[in-house]
């Protein structure tokens, strides 16, 4: 399938954001990282769904470490579109890692593209894919190591 020239600026500047989201969970600056979701936008995973306003407060309780992500598969629907991206995170003061990949939605706004809904997904050494574990103490074991 060819691309417009329009297909591939929308694509390029989703990669962005979705770039953006990476480093600013990286180096865990929660400010700029709430512009990268449309003012309605949620995430899903340990079990919950969280809105833009609970992102601080959810954020502040999970381990802090290295946000590695695939580039991502994305589907454009005019002014939405659907979207996979892969995810190797790793806990910085113990190394320990998560694999899984987000599956998203993203609006085009006044402001440019933007992350409407990610919902995460965990893939496990036993073979199962889940949303994780719900979470809320702050500790490394907020996210427990894959069962068998």
């Amino acid at each position: 399938m060819a691309l417009s020239d329009s297909d591939v600026s929308d694509i390029v500047e989703i990669e962005q954001l979705l770039a953006r989201y990476a480093v600013c969970m990286t180096r865990d600056d929660i400010e700029a990282l709430l512009d990268v979701f449309t003012s309605d936008g949620a995430y899903s995973a340990f079990g919950a769904s969280y809105t833009v306003a609970d992102f601080p407060a959810m954020i502040a309780t999970a381990p802090k470490g290295l946000f590695m992500t695939g580039t991502p598969m994305i589907e454009l629907h005019g002014d939405t579109a659907t979207g996979y991206q892969p995810l190797l995170f790793v806990i910085q003061t113990t190394h320990r890692m998560r694999i899984g990949y987000w599956t998203d939605t993203y609006h085009r706004t006044e402001k440019g593209w933007r992350l409407h809904r990610r919902f995460m997904t965990f893939l496990r050494r036993s073979g199962e894919r889940d949303s994780g574990q719900p979470h809320g103490t702050g500790s490394e074991d907020a996210m427990p190591d894959e069962q068998d």
